[in-house]
């Protein structure tokens, strides 16, 4: 507790430096670069657009980045026996090029991998197992499912070529204002589309079996989104890509990014809760006063220009919005409670079919959607560190296992998967949107200089996603401030492009 003169003297210089600010400089925008601009979340959306809004407006700008929890958000760890585990985003793909770029800019590296099989299992025994050997996967593939994944590779790389079209419209700086138009430059109205029928509809159409979807793809969602197969086509394509595509991880744990970029962008890190964003206008400039609550009390600042990297929807926040008129609309769905539990102890080999445990030869296993099933996948993880003689536990010793399930575990659950285990830590979070709760794709501009970066996981989720929101918001700030509207919205930008080069 404070004593009452500190508090008095906290009171005073609140109240001083409300007055002080009440009249914010008045400055039009296009005559000179924002002066404070504030971005609320230091996930790996805010970390990525506070760096891209320096590399744009320069470093003269103030960079405020409000966190209420910990650097890196849904990019996280936990510690067992003194080595670190991911429990967040895990995984980037080979193709993620922002993410490879942070990566050699802030001088980390790609965390040595430890190869290890796969297998899907139904409740009573595994659909599918995965080999040593390449042929015979494809053989057994082939055997069990006919052509569908080859046809499901074709559609997964038609989808990917066609994303890859972002990387080029963002390095000659074009951005886009709503989702739909964004969505529209990469691949038409198709792409459009595929944020509205199921990843089950547009696979049955290119002539993958029912039973393919039900037991391979329905496990890929399983395991990444935690939800089954009325997932939109478009996040489900983004998730398949990550099951065939080559997979990689940051060194040291993949929060690093995040770190990293706040730091190199020296970024005034405010460790405090946002509660509200009001409007404000003098002499035709609009400016923003963001209110937050710390450890102090309360306080708020004037910013130029702000943005949300933080879920918006119903109860993912607590931010309410003043002076808009008209005001704000409410953001529609929810998110998808996903447990995660990290447990070291001794797999019970034999609830999957092996009473040997010498015998159990996977390191991973995704299961289907049968009821009896209380769990999405599991994986035998390794630290974020890997020394050079690290080896994975065998199967009949004590293991680290990452569990993925959409309630806490219960102690018979536990004992279903576990002969005994030493811990267990469990991180519950709404990591990913509910896709089947909202047919509509939130907005990307709220007001002017109002940005909502993670409107775009509503398209699909994951690091790599939020850092092309990133880009494109920054951007977007950055074209809107200087009123170059040619690079926003523009139409068929595969040619314009062309003719750039």
């Amino acid at each position: 507790m404070m004593a009452a003169s500190h508090r008095l003297l906290l009171l005073l210089t609140v109240v001083a430096v409300g007055v002080m600010r009440r009249k914010p400089p008045v400055v039009a925008a296009g005559d000179a670069p924002p002066g404070k601009i504030a971005v609320v979340g230091a996930g790996i959306g805010g970390s990525s657009v506070a760096h891209f809004l320096q590399q744009h407006f320069g470093p003269q700008v103030q960079l405020d980045v409000y966190e209420k929890d910990t650097v890196g958000g849904r990019l996280a760890t936990v510690t067992v026996n003194k080595q670190q585990y991911e429990i967040g985003g895990a995984s980037i793909h080979s193709l993620n090029l922002h993410m490879q770029d942070f990566v050699k800019l802030l001088g980390l590296k790609h965390r040595r991998e430890l190869a290890g099989k796969s297998a899907i299992f139904s409740g009573e025994q595994f659909a599918l197992e995965e080999t040593d050997w390449y042929l015979l996967n494809l053989f057994r593939l082939w055997w069990h499912y006919g052509m569908s994944f080859l046809r499901l590779q074709m559609w997964v790389e038609e989808v990917m070529e066609k994303f890859m079209r972002i990387y080029k419209y963002q390095a000659h700086g074009y951005a886009f204002s709503r989702l739909e138009e964004l969505l529209h430059s990469l691949g038409g109205d198709t792409f459009v589309n595929m944020t509205q029928r199921s990843v089950a509809e547009s696979l049955l159409e290119v002539g993958i079996t029912q039973r393919f979807i039900d037991e391979v793809i329905v496990a890929i969602l399983r395991a990444s989104y935690g939800q089954s197969v009325p997932v939109p086509a478009f996040a489900g394509a983004m998730s398949l890509a990550g099951a065939q595509g080559n997979m990689w991880s940051v060194e040291g744990g993949n929060n690093l990014v995040c770190s990293g970029l706040l730091k190199l962008t020296k970024a005034n890190i405010i460790e405090a809760t946002v509660t509200a964003i009001s409007l404000h206008n003098s002499e035709g400039k609009t400016f923003y006063q963001v209110h937050y609550e710390d450890e102090e009390g309360q306080g708020s600042s004037f910013y130029d220009i702000v943005v949300i990297a933080a879920p918006l929807h119903n109860n993912k926040s607590n931010i309410s919005f003043q002076n808009f008129d008209p005001p704000i609309a409410e953001f529609p769905g929810t998110f998808h409670t996903t447990v995660t539990s990290v447990i070291h102890g001794y797999l019970n080999s034999s609830y999957f079919g092996f009473p040997d445990p010498k015998l159990f030869p996977f390191a991973s296993i995704l299961t289907t959607d049968a009821p009896v099933l209380f769990f999405s996948s599991m994986d035998n993880i390794c630290p974020v560190n890997i020394s050079s003689t690290f080896r994975r536990k065998q199967p009949q010793e004590a293991a680290i296992w990452r569990v993925h399930s959409q309630h806490p575990l219960e102690k018979q659950e536990l004992k279903t998967l576990f002969r005994s285990y030493y811990s267990v830590q469990v991180t519950e979070w709404q990591a990913y949107p509910d896709y089947g709760s909202s047919k509509s794709l939130p907005p990307i501009v709220l007001h002017d200089n109002l940005y909502y970066l993670n409107s775009m996981e509503w398209a699909a989720s994951s690091m790599e996603m939020a850092a092309v929101a990133a880009k494109n918001v920054a951007l977007l700030a950055y074209n809107f401030w200087n009123r170059d509207l040619e690079k926003i919205d523009q139409k068929d930008l595969m040619h314009k492009v062309k003719t750039e080069l």
